[in-house]
């Protein structure tokens, strides 16, 4: 049986506030590790019925990337679940709002480089 890892490494200020985010994974094809501005890793607990999610980022990550960042989870959420479950429809509704969110952003960063 194959097995597989993911590790992530997480430098933290005197506030315990993320500096630096790093991960590397045995499958990764880049080899060694990796930096990264933000995770958001989620686990489904099946005894409580509830998700626990462990989102982070960097205190120098962007707000506009960090909003990139959110519309992006949010499409991989609409792809993987139509795959997983074959539910069409709940696919759809998902990337319906991730094309929404997109069209915001893609008016806030207009405004932001015609303020400049």
């Amino acid at each position: 049986m194959k097995h597989s890892e993911i590790n992530f490494k997480i430098q933290l200020d005197d506030q315990n506030i993320p500096e630096q985010i790093s991960w590397s994974a045995t499958d990764n094809p880049n080899e060694g590790i990796e930096e990264t501005k933000a995770i958001l890793v989620a686990t489904w607990d099946p005894y409580h019925k509830g998700t626990l999610t462990l989102p982070l980022w960097t205190k120098d990550m962007e707000v506009l990337d960090m909003k990139r960042f959110f519309i992006e989870v949010l499409g991989t959420i609409s792809d993987a679940s139509a795959q997983a479950t074959g539910d069409e429809e709940f696919a759809k509704e998902v990337d319906s709002v991730c094309r929404k969110l997109s069209l915001n952003l893609k008016k806030e960063i207009e405004t932001l480089n015609k303020q400049q």
